[in-house]
């Protein structure tokens, strides 16, 4: 069996890596920190196939004595911070390389990861492998852009940047680390030249949002400390950009944050050190909103044609799958080397040793998913642009009905239920809804006017229409439709055979609304007996039905139809 000792094993991303290892059979787990009887407490409730031993463990001068004792063959440090170590930062890969014994970390530091190299020449007269950073930065970063990045002969820019759940818990040494460098001098790559920003000052948008799943919401990502500064231009020296980021929500807890970085930047603080556990305590109390994460990498480049190419990673995590993601990389390296696939020998980051692929599995397994977007040609049908090559795995109808460039026209039948009370028939009326009930003749009028497109529904004698395009600003990812003075930030979602559309923001007269006091919306299209299936619901909490229709639609004409 193969020893493996985790330093800050019962810890957050130490506790987060036994647990993958856990249901290795061929595997003992050495769960080592500074408590013993906090380590027999995490072996006894966590299960498993693995072998599990308690173990007490001090990093420094006895790190040597302790790795005798306990004779793993893997030793992996989860503890940190590693921008504080002391004096002898490297005092425990010194130990494994004198025993011999392979050694990797889940280092944040870009200082403490890019000083491993000096171990390389020992590291290979040992013959064992010396790895740090092994995490989600930088290991997953240089994965991703290695696979998007495949057919192009020029790499310009990269940016990255995690969205941690606000219900993922975050270890005290996590932000000990971001408290130390908070409102600090970062060393980041722009225009092609070395370049000073300050860490969670600089900051930029994003909306992580694989083809056709539920986006998050619209997040702000402050710049972050982390190896990838330093890692990916190396391996890519032609490199003009690095940019990497973290997320945080809620949104009102990440400005404070922010403005506390201010405070530093300003030197009004010295740092933000001494407010490192009471950030922690507050990340355990304000938290709100959807238990979802995800991650996004953004690359641009050219081609061998030199044609210009912009890609986007994107990868959503839901519920308690999220925070297991920064311990797979150390994981997949340990299922490398039990299925045969040892990593060289030699010290370094280890941006080289994983690929995509290796991530694929434990993604698999739980509910992880991911998709690639490229810019897409605004010449294209809307839905197609939003939803990217989700699109093509709709049904044949619902393409048919959205794959237009000019003007649609389909015809059907519908039947409508309306709301009884006096407030949803108002609310009905001002939307121009159908006023009737029963089954109704139904016309879809669709016209392009430059990149939006006019929706006019005619249900009988009653006649209703809308705007839609893509969504800019705050609803970003999403599809945004206009009913007179209101805006829905909608999200296609591909659920199977059916298109689902999910109201995930609202604005009134430009002004953004609480989604609680949204109508709740059931939306979706699909196919039936060849036809355009369609089904609408709009309810309110308090209100009840304000309107429900249903049916088919075939299409009767269009002028110039682009290809499916």
């Amino acid at each position: 069996m193969t020893r493996v000792l985790i330093l800050g094993g019962y810890g957050t991303f130490g506790g987060r890596l036994a647990r993958l290892l856990a249901p290795d059979a061929r595997l003992t787990l050495l769960i080592a920190g500074r408590s013993l009887e906090r380590a027999r407490k995490f072996c006894a409730a966590l299960g498993g196939a693995a072998t599990l031993e308690a173990l007490r463990f001090e990093r420094g001068r006895y790190a040597l004595a302790q790795l005798r004792e306990s004779t793993p063959e893997i030793v992996v440090d989860a503890s940190g911070p590693f921008q504080h170590y002391g004096d002898d930062p490297y005092a425990l890969v010194k130990a494994c390389v004198a025993l011999k014994i392979h050694y990797l970390d889940l280092a944040d530091s870009s200082r403490f990861v890019e000083g491993v190299a000096a171990f390389d020449d020992e590291a290979r007269a040992q013959d064992i492998f010396v790895l740090s950073g092994v995490s989600s930065f930088p290991v997953l970063t240089a994965a991703v852009v290695r696979a998007m990045s495949h057919d192009m002969t020029r790499l310009d820019d990269v940016a990255a940047g995690i969205a941690p759940s606000p219900f993922a818990d975050i270890g005290p040494n996590v932000f000990r680390a971001i408290a130390g460098y908070a409102g600090k001098k970062v060393s980041i790559r722009r225009d092609g030249a070395p370049k000073t920003a300050y860490a969670l000052i600089n900051s930029r948008y994003f909306t992580v949002a694989p083809p056709g799943r539920l986006p998050l919401l619209r997040r702000r990502f402050a710049l972050v400390d982390v190896p990838d500064l330093q890692a990916i231009p190396a391996l890519w020296p032609a490199l003009k950009s690095i940019w990497t980021g973290a997320g945080p929500v809620p949104a009102s807890m990440h400005g404070a944050l922010r403005a506390l970085a201010w405070l530093v930047r300003l030197r009004l603080l010295p740092s933000l050190l001494p407010l490192a556990g009471f950030m922690q305590r507050a990340t355990r109390v304000l938290r709100w909103g959807e238990h979802r994460g995800g991650m996004f990498v953004t690359l641009s480049g050219a081609g061998a044609d030199g044609r210009s190419i912009e890609r986007e990673w994107h990868m959503l995590a839901e519920g308690d799958d999220g925070p297991l993601i920064p311990s797979m990389a150390a994981a997949a390296v340990i299922g490398n080397l039990l299925a045969g696939r040892r990593p060289k020998a030699g010290a370094r980051n280890a941006t080289t040793d994983l690929e995509l692929a290796d991530y694929d599995r434990m993604f698999g397994e739980r509910r992880i998913v991911t998709g690639v977007r490229e810019r897409s040609d605004p010449s294209l049908p809307l839905y197609r642009r939003i939803l990217g090559t989700a699109y093509d795995t709709l049904p044949k109808a619902v393409q048919r009905l959205h794959a237009f460039d000019g003007e649609r026209v389909a015809q059907g039948r519908a039947a409508i239920d309306r709301g009884n009370g006096w407030i949803a028939r108002r609310i009905a009326r001002a939307f121009g809804f159908p006023q009737v009930s029963g089954e109704v003749p139904v016309t879809v009028e669709l016209r392009r006017e430059g990149d939006r497109e006019v929706w006019q529904r005619n249900f009988g004698d009653q006649v209703f229409s809308s705007i839609q395009e893509e969504g800019r600003g705050r609803l970003d990812g999403l599809l945004c439709e206009r009913f007179g003075p209101c805006a829905f930030g909608i999200a296609l979602v591909v659920d199977g055979d059916h298109l689902r559309l999910i109201i995930r923001r609202w604005t009134l007269y430009g002004f953004p609304i609480p989604l609680w006091l949204a109508p709740i919306c059931v939306a979706y299209e699909g196919e039936f007996n060849g036809r355009f299936r369609f089904f609408v619901e709009l309810r309110h909490r308090l209100i009840g039905l304000i309107v429900r229709y249903q049916g088919l639609l075939e299409v009767r004409a269009q002028t110039r139809e682009p290809a499916l």
